[in-house]
């Protein structure tokens, strides 16, 4: 029996793909067809595949071609799985030529004809969504970088939005108006200042745009709703730029903790602080105020994920600096569990995350909020774990990639950020600013 196989990720299934398994199929009698893994996808720079692992399995099931399929996971399984499997024949389409040819060194490499003219990213590109910018801060260097990895996105311009940062995009097209913005554009990222954000996303969303915003995207708790019922209405995306949320690391280890690895959660400890230098502090006051502001929805987005909103007593304890909270300690009290988020723009400490359980705890390096690594630990340190997600760049890619998705998938919200979180995040800030339950030093 000649066996071949074929290795691909398959999305939006199209007759690209079902005539390279055709000739796949033809070059022997047994075809194994590797289908990506979402991760794997990430970790190769396919950032924005559209189709779930399984709806992908199932549309090349449907073919009746694939005599079996297999997950490919990680760098080098190709390798491992000619081995294992006794292959004959390696295929795979002709844009590849060359690349694989290491391979001939396990079996024959056949480089088969693509059919011109159709590709899942043409497919992508030619539903785009056209993206507008509002607000000229610095980070949209880093959004317009990041944004540059994802197919299936045109940024049509920028509004500076009453003079909020500097014009140094030259690159792109300066709208006039917010009008005007909304006129060209499906969706919009809003970077203006926190207090300015209610108006602009308000706007937006009255406009019939999706909203991808930085974040926090609200400091009050009313404005918050008001906005997450707009967005309901109308049937549009309203999502918080929050990278931890989206990041590989990050899903998987939340997925983790929920499994009972380490039993029952007790204790959760995250922090996350910083000393600015004078400009930058400066520049922080005026994008989104004091450290509760400007950091806790990092905090806040780990205890609610794994402890949920209903908690029992919140309390803050605070060190204000000419009217501006450089130092905060936000207490969380739950029926079963207790938490903690320090938070600072004038002050450092260990930038960790430790969630403590009944069987044992996870422990996560500074920064925490952007990490590649963690560790399941034990009593007995035998039965230790450490677990490796690559991070890529900023990590705004991955907040970008799961907005389009929602947007193609008709859902209102995403799993990863959803409203409810984005609205608590919005309560504990707005508890604070009202001054419930704090206590100064």
């Amino acid at each position: 029996m000649k066996k071949v196989i074929t290795y691909g990720t398959f999305d939006l299934f199209h007759e690209g793909h079902l005539n390279l398994l055709k000739q796949a199929k033809s070059l022997g009698d047994y075809l194994i067809v590797g289908i990506t893994s979402d991760y794997f996808d990430k970790c190769r720079g396919k950032y924005n595949v559209h189709d779930s692992l399984m709806t992908r399995i199932h549309n090349v099931q449907k073919t009746g071609l694939a005599d079996e399929i297999i997950i490919e996971e990680y760098l080098g399984q190709k390798i491992d799985d000619i081995k294992k499997y006794h292959v004959d024949i390696f295929t795979v389409g002709s844009d590849w030529i060359g690349y694989f040819d290491y391979l001939k060194d396990y079996c024959a490499v056949v480089y088969s004809e693509r059919t011109k003219g159709i590709s899942s990213t043409q497919i992508r590109n030619d539903s785009s969504l056209k993206l507008g910018i509002i607000g000229g801060e610095k980070i949209v260097s880093r959004f317009l970088s990041e944004a540059g990895f994802i197919s299936g996105i045109i940024i049509t311009g920028i509004y500076y939005a009453d003079s909020f940062g500097s014009r140094t995009y030259s690159e792109l097209y300066e709208y006039s108006s917010t009008q005007e913005v909304f006129s060209q554009t499906d969706a919009v990222y809003i970077n203006v200042p926190l207090k300015h954000r209610y108006k602009y996303i308000k706007d937006a969303l009255l406009s019939g745009k999706h909203v991808f915003t930085e974040f926090p995207f609200s400091n009050n708790y009313n404005n918050a709703k008001e906005l997450i019922e707009l967005a309901n209405k109308y049937n549009l995306v309203l999502m918080e730029d929050l990278k931890t949320a989206y990041c590989p690391a990050f899903t998987k280890m939340i997925s983790l903790v929920k499994s009972g690895i380490i039993g029952s959660i007790l204790n959760i400890e995250a922090r996350f602080t910083q000393i600015l230098e004078n400009d930058l502090f400066s520049e922080q006051l005026y994008i989104s105020g004091g450290s509760v502001e400007s950091l806790s929805p990092y905090p806040l987005l780990i205890i609610f994920k794994l402890l949920g909103w209903e908690y029992e007593d919140i309390s803050f304890t605070s060190h204000d600096e000419n009217g501006t909270d450089v130092f905060t300690k936000i207490d969380f009290r739950y029926s079963n569990a207790i938490a903690s988020a320090t938070v600072a723009i004038k002050a450092k400490s260990e930038g960790n995350l430790i969630i403590a359980g009944s069987k044992g705890y996870v422990y996560v390096p500074a920064p925490w909020w952007k990490t590649e690594f963690f560790e399941v630990c034990y009593e007995d340190i035998n039965n230790n774990s450490k677990y490796f997600y690559k991070f890529d760049g900023e990590g705004l890619r991955y907040g970008l990639v799961e907005f389009i998705k929602t947007i193609q998938n008709d859902s209102l919200q995403n799993g990863f950020m959803n409203h409810q979180a984005m609205l608590f995040e919005a309560k504990v800030i707005d508890l604070f600013l009202a001054n419930y339950n704090v206590q100064n030093f």
